[in-house]
């Protein structure tokens, strides 16, 4: 980063308001939120909100995507960080250790540390909550935290709870199976619920229903896969296609947990998502 640059980064934090509404957006993580959202919360008016959104803008520490008829902000943690980097690349003549606590900013080659990555909730919904969206759930806890937690849940929990053939294969893989059970996707809603960050259907359609409204941060996504439940055949013929569905999520998921999610702003990461449904565009990428 350039001397003008940061000197405008840091030109544009010098005022309280500021300072409090950058924090707001990186407590909501590259998911953003809505203008009106901050402006509550921070107590301001919504034109002195946006005196101050533009500023933070146009220095490049905050970008706005479009949702509808709202503008969803988010931070721009590379920005951020890289300010970062430039306090603390020249720190004591290349002595970190004489620089006190500035010193756990940086790397011993000189480079900053990288900022403690947010913790995503990603929840998968399908019909009953029986096999596609507890082995997302399962393998995402497996490969992706403590960055992501796994969720998942149904229009039409089964009540008998996940397929045994998924329990036995998620068991025979590894995975632990302890707390894996269908259930409605009203647990996941209300005022006591978990933020989701991301919602992904992994069927055309859930019976015909509309999903919850999770709120304007949340990225949603649609991957179909086909149903295990619905599997005919043989045994061996029914597990080579759970063998598939199960692959198939994984290498999704695997591509999903590699995004670049600090650099890409809320449409991007969208978009990013989406393309993961087509196997074929993954694989080109």
């Amino acid at each position: 980063m350039e001397t003008d640059s940061a000197a405008q980064a840091f030109a544009t934090l010098g005022q309280a308001t500021r300072l409090d509404l950058l924090r707001q957006l990186l407590n909501a993580g590259p998911s953003g939120l809505p203008a009106g959202e901050v402006a509550l919360r921070l107590g301001v008016p919504a034109s002195t909100l946006s005196f101050h959104l533009r500023a933070l803008e146009q220095a490049g520490l905050i970008a706005a995507t479009r949702q509808g008829r709202s503008l969803i902000y988010a931070a721009q943690v590379a920005r951020l960080r890289a300010l970062l980097s430039f306090l603390a690349d020249a720190c004591c003549g290349g002595e970190p250790g004489r620089c006190g606590d500035l010193a756990r900013l940086i790397q011993d080659n000189g480079e900053a540390r990288p900022m403690q990555e947010p913790v995503f909730n990603v929840l998968f919904l399908c019909t009953h909550n029986s096999a596609r969206s507890i082995i997302a759930e399962a393998i995402l806890d497996r490969i992706g935290r403590p960055r992501f937690e796994g969720w998942s849940a149904g229009s039409q929990p089964w009540p008998e709870g996940p397929l045994p053939e998924v329990m036995a294969l998620l068991q025979a893989l590894g995975h632990d199976i302890s707390d894996l059970r269908s259930k409605s996707w009203e647990e996941l809603t209300g005022p006591g619920a978990p933020r989701m960050d991301f919602v992904i259907t992994l069927c055309d359609s859930v019976r015909g229903q509309v999903c919850p409204d999770f709120g304007d941060t949340t990225v949603t996504a649609a991957w179909p896969m086909p149903d295990p439940g619905k599997f005919t055949g043989s045994v061996a013929e029914r597990a080579t296609l759970l063998n598939e569905v199960y692959a198939g999520l994984r290498r999704r998921l695997e591509a999903f947990t590699a995004l670049p999610f600090a650099s890409l702003d809320r449409m991007a990461l969208k978009a990013r998502v989406d393309e993961l449904a087509d196997p074929h565009a993954m694989a080109r990428g």
